[in-house]
């Protein structure tokens, strides 16, 4: 672990390759991994013959001959410019498996102030969280890490999750995923102890688009959690992957909080962007997972509206074109109302929903 930082002793788990390997484990793991991709055809194959497929893979990984395929890579530009990564099908069966198995170790260590991809927690209960904090504190310390994923450092990562974990096997397959992830945007910073050659000579990066890349994000900001909770324990702090928020009563308080937070992110080699990371007073607003907070209400940032409205035209061409069914539409349709209901929009839906008629054969 690098230079600064100390975690309290927990007791390691042990035992898990059984569990990990189990049939039980691995179809649960192949069915979660095909949600929603049912028609893919790759995912198709494999469903074709899940059983000889699932009972290949367990082979694979207890004679530990299991090795990653390549990813195929593409670029999105919305919300912002992302490489995203996608491992053949079943590699993300191996993910989820191995991810279901790790999720129970790690969710007693996680503080609930982490909201990202974990059972009952979410978008929603993160921004719940932040608009009760902004009605009761005048300021609050608002952070992102710069260039996360891209950051993240394998051997930090590896100790992470040594730190809970004692199963030889099953960190020697989370260790394969890792240092099997593909390369990833270069990110060149130094830190206390290094020599001219150390950024380039430690592996980073883990590929957006991973079942096991969501999950070890957790793992890897734990710590920064749990010095906030001893630390700041008086004060509310809310986490969604890499994006965060420190409230309090004061700006110097959260000025030297912001001071220790990039001492910590320092030891796990992270920088926070130094843009984006400042203190707010609450009144003004603070955008928060693509909404604008207020004390007093919530609206959604512009630019996912007119993500939204762009949307909304291409539901509208594919019904009238006909590669589309009302209850496709209708679906995506809902659960944005169901998004944009958590804020203060009623005006907003009933303009949006004015400008768009859904008729077949009737593009506008």
């Amino acid at each position: 672990m690098a230079k600064g930082f100390r975690e309290a002793r927990v007791k390691r788990v042990g035992n898990l390759w059984q569990e990990l390997t189990s049939i039980g484990n691995l179809m649960l793991a192949a069915k979660r991994a095909a949600a929603g991709k049912r028609a893919r055809p790759d995912v198709a194959r494999f469903l074709l013959d899940l059983e000889t497929e699932v009972f290949q893979i367990r082979r694979e990984l207890l004679d530990e001959t299991y090795r990653p395929g390549p990813y195929r890579s593409f670029e999105i530009t919305d919300p912002k410019p992302r490489l995203i990564s996608a491992a053949p099908f079943r590699d993300r069966v191996v993910h989820h498996a191995l991810t279901q198995v790790l999720q129970a170790v790690f969710e007693r260590r996680f503080s609930s102030d982490s909201f990202a991809c974990r059972t009952g927690f979410g978008t929603h209960a993160a921004l719940a969280k932040a608009k009760a904090a902004m009605r009761k504190y005048p300021y609050v310390l608002k952070c992102d890490v710069r260039k996360y994923f891209a950051s993240i450092d394998h051997a930090i990562l590896n100790e992470l999750l040594a730190r809970a974990v004692k199963c030889r096997p099953t960190l020697g397959l989370a260790s394969l995923i890792i240092e099997g992830s593909n390369p990833q945007e270069e990110v060149i910073s130094y830190y206390p102890g290094d020599d001219l050659f150390t950024p380039f000579e430690r592996r980073r990066g883990l590929p957006l688009g991973n079942q096991t890349s969501q999950f070890f994000a957790n793992v890897y900001l734990n710590p920064l959690d749990q010095f906030l909770n001893r630390h700041h324990q008086a004060f509310p702090y809310v986490r969604y992957v890499d994006d965060f928020l420190l409230f309090g009563d004061s700006k110097i308080e959260l000025q030297c909080a912001r001071r220790e937070i990039v001492r910590v992110l320092g030891g796990l080699r992270l920088d926070i962007h130094p843009r984006k990371s400042r203190v707010y007073r609450t009144r003004e607003g603070v955008t928060f997972l693509g909404w604008r907070l207020y004390p007093e209400k919530i609206r959604l940032v512009r630019a996912n509206v007119v993500r939204f409205r762009r949307k909304l035209r291409e539901l509208q061409c594919g019904m009238a074109e006909g590669r589309m069914g009302w209850d496709e539409v209708n679906q995506r349709i809902r659960a944005w109302i169901a998004h944009a209901a958590h804020g203060d929009t009623w005006r907003l839906r009933e303009q949006v929903f004015g400008q768009f008629a859904f008729r077949k054969g009737s593009a506008v």
